[in-house]
């Protein structure tokens, strides 16, 4: 994998836009995460979360997009995403996303496909099998048989098989049982704990906060407020919008 230029910004993004047709998704956003941080963006339903990341990976369906987008340093809109795996950026998307019909060990492999070192690559299957052990229990078992949770797991242990350095994750604990949610963002913290820069899109805003160094709140398009995690959840208007709280 080619060497990444040394910064302390991971991912710059000014002024971005996306629109449908006449309708304006995201409104002209800046965003920063920095080298080992581990940055949020909370926001309700169809705030523009999704469609964010979706333009930073060029992983969107037809659609305007404007703006600049930064990875170490380098401008990085009009790349694949094969061109940015290589790079180490690596993204969860909100579904999963899996390969169903092939087993976890095969899943497993599938996220180091840009990596020719064997044993390096057979040491991080048994790694993630160390964290996820219900993985290592159904390694020969179809993806697409595993329970919401199951295939959230192996996303994740799929994306970190490539060794990002800048790790995306859209709504992982959507859909999950509270039991399951606990566990994925133990997983988040201790990816983090590890040096992984990550950015979470989350709708669990309590959580996200809590893992996150930053926050940024995105509602209709636009980011509406930012700063420390902690003053985030602190924050009266935070807490009545996004923690359920008066």
């Amino acid at each position: 994998m080619a060497a990444l230029p040394v910064t302390d910004v991971m991912l710059k993004v000014e002024g971005l836009k996306v629109a449908y047709g006449g309708i304006q998704a995201v409104k002209g956003i800046d965003l920063e995460v920095r080298k080992g941080e581990l940055i949020t963006l909370i926001g309700a339903n169809g705030a523009g979360k999704t469609t964010t990341l979706k333009a930073i990976t060029g992983t969107l369906p037809e659609c305007k997009v404007e703006g600049h987008v930064e990875y170490a340093g380098q401008p990085i809109r009009g790349k694949t995403s094969f061109d940015l795996v290589r790079q180490q950026l690596a993204m969860v998307p909100e579904g999963r996303g899996v390969f169903t019909r092939m087993t976890i060990h095969e899943n497993l492999l599938m996220g180091a496909y840009t990596r020719d070192d064997k044993a390096g690559i057979a040491d991080d299957v048994d790694k993630w099998y160390g964290i996820f052990p219900r993985l290592k229990e159904r390694s020969a078992q179809l993806a697409g048989t595993l329970s919401g949770g199951e295939q959230q797991m192996l996303a994740m242990a799929r994306a970190l098989m490539s060794h990002p350095q800048l790790l995306l994750l859209d709504e992982p604990s959507m859909g999950l049982s509270p039991i399951m949610v606990e566990r994925i963002f133990e997983v988040v913290r201790t990816v983090a704990a590890q040096g992984v820069t990550i950015l979470l899109v989350e709708q669990n805003a309590r959580l996200a906060l809590q893992a996150a160094h930053r926050g940024y709140v995105m509602e209709s398009g636009l980011i509406t407020m930012t700063g420390p995690a902690q003053a985030m959840l602190d924050d009266p208007k935070v807490r009545q919008a996004y923690l359920g709280e008066e």
